[in-house]
């Protein structure tokens, strides 16, 4: 027996709802369920048109432990405008939930809801709805919710990490800056035309020779602490190795200007070679009022590695 298989028709939005505010949203607030269960909330408690300032939010509700919930209805494509909107709202009503339901979403938008779910607290949720319209032969309309962009537990993985990074990032700059102060105040001019910088490690040119740099690399735990270096790399494999050879014939006399050892890392596998003095003790992570004292050793140290890796007159 033949079963007849009707063909789905996508309907326009305007069709069926010519004006946001008194179509669209007067249904909305009246079928809040068919959203919330697309994207897994409970809303309840509608309200239309909230005034905020000079301006007013489609909707607001609540979920079921009495957290704010506004709702941002575009029947177009998302723009800028309605992105500002959502944040506007949500931050003036003291809103913990923001949805953005639209017709098409921009790539840029997606991003900025993920981007925003990332960096929010974590009882702060953006959701980014695409709302579509079909109906079967002649059949009633049926309007369809599809989640674009929501929280989720990688998301706020992703932006605890990303906080994590940032603050590291103002912890580093802060150190060199402060280390690259001390440093020209104790007339050691190595790294004197550097400023700061958001990596582990600082360098310099040796005045060597291209491609030649004195490093100053700061660790964040105990265990590893500091280090300074001659890093050689002059954009050729063999030529790097050859360099290293010839500091590595005078091993002796630099760990004797030193009075201790230090690494020789040929690093066969890559193309640059290194000559590191590390230093132990406590790293980035130390208490800042302990940071003065890491930092005249580093400098400390750097002095003296240089004058020795110079007073040895390799030739490179």
């Amino acid at each position: 027996m033949a079963v007849n298989i009707s063909k789905l028709e996508e309907v326009d939005l305007r069709d069926l709802w010519a004006h946001e505010a008194h179509g669209f949203s007067a249904w909305l607030s009246n079928n809040l369920d068919r959203l919330g269960d697309r994207i897994g909330l409970t809303l309840l408690n509608p309200q239309r048109e909230e005034e905020v300032g000079s301006f007013s939010v489609d909707l607001t509700a609540e979920t079921e432990d009495n957290g704010r919930v506004v709702i941002e209805n575009q029947l177009e494509q998302t723009d800028h405008g309605h992105l500002g909107q959502v944040i506007t709202y949500l931050t003036n009503l003291e809103a913990k939930v923001a949805i953005w339901i639209c017709r098409h979403a921009r790539p840029e938008h997606i991003r900025a809801v993920t981007w925003l779910n990332e960096i929010s607290p974590e009882d702060v949720a953006f959701y980014l709805v695409k709302l579509e319209a079909y109906r079967i032969a002649n059949s009633d309309p049926a309007p369809l919710f599809t989640l674009i962009v929501g929280p989720s537990a990688e998301s706020r993985d992703i932006g605890k990490q990303k906080k994590e990074l940032a603050e590291r990032h103002i912890k580093r700059l802060e150190f060199w800056e402060g280390l690259l102060a001390r440093a020209k105040a104790q007339g050691v001019m190595w790294h004197a035309q550097r400023t700061g910088s958001k990596d582990s490690w600082l360098g310099a040119g040796a005045g060597l020779r291209s491609g030649l740099s004195f490093v100053y690399t700061i660790y964040r735990g105990d265990d590893e602490g500091s280090a300074v270096e001659l890093y050689i790399d002059v954009g050729n494999q063999k030529e790097n190795k050859e360099i290293f050879d010839r500091f590595a014939a005078r091993k002796g006399d630099l760990e004797a200007k030193l009075g201790h050892p230090v690494d020789w890392d040929r690093l066969d596998e890559r193309r640059a070679s290194r000559i590191r003095d590390n230093l132990p003790g406590p790293g980035l992570d130390a208490p800042k009022a302990d940071w003065p004292v890491l930092q005249d050793k580093m400098i400390a140290a750097m002095d003296k590695f240089v004058k020795a890796i110079k007073g040895l007159n390799v030739q490179v």
